[in-house]
């Protein structure tokens, strides 16, 4: 008998599952923290597969075993506009060429499936803020109707609805500060009935 095993080939679901009960265990029990799965960025353009949203907006990103990194770039070109914070957690075929091309302000999570199945995280890099977040590009998570009452809340009344949702962005650009829009983000996304934009 061949008392050799290999290690288990780890898939997204896998790691998913896991790290909401280990490592984001505490987020989900603050009542005054978001966690969602599969955030859409840019209007759906990209996606983040689980974000926190407490007073930072915080993605993770999962690259199982199974996995390529054929997008990561574009990827990370989009998480680098649309996040405050952001972490990859992924396989250890891959850790070695996200540290390549990953910012400083990155973290990275190695994670590792036993021969049991048993799920195992080693941090290899402790996320920080990102220096390059792009208002317009945040504000891109709110609706329309969403964006309008903000502009409202800064005194805008005159023709916002006649405004396209890009004019409506870079005009809250040019009014509100990061963590008043992160406040305004969150409140929405707590109060949001159907993730089904009208």
């Amino acid at each position: 008998m061949n008392m050799q095993r290999k290690f288990m080939q780890s898939t997204d679901a896998l790691i998913r599952e896991a790290l909401h009960k280990k490592i984001l265990q505490h987020q989900h029990n603050c009542p005054q923290t978001i966690v969602l799965d599969e955030l859409g960025l840019a209007h759906g353009k990209n996606r983040i597969d689980i974000a926190v949203i407490n007073g930072d907006i915080h993605g993770y990103e999962i690259k199982s075993s199974k996995d390529n990194l054929s997008r990561f770039i574009s990827q990370l070109d989009q998480y680098r506009k649309s996040l405050q914070k952001l972490t990859i957690v992924a396989a250890p075929n891959h850790i070695d060429e996200i540290l390549n091309v990953s910012p400083d302000w990155c973290g990275v999570i190695k994670v590792e499936i036993g021969p049991r199945g048993g799920v195992k995280f080693k941090t290899i890099r402790r996320p920080s803020k990102n220096p390059s977040v792009d208002m317009v590009e945040l504000a891109h998570l709110l609706w329309k109707k969403e964006a309008i009452e903000l502009l409202q809340e800064y005194g805008m009344k005159s023709n916002l609805n006649n405004k396209n949702r890009k004019a409506l962005y870079e005009e809250i650009a040019n009014h509100a500060k990061m963590e008043e829009l992160v406040a305004w983000i969150k409140n929405k996304f707590s109060k949001r009935e159907t993730w089904r934009a009208v």
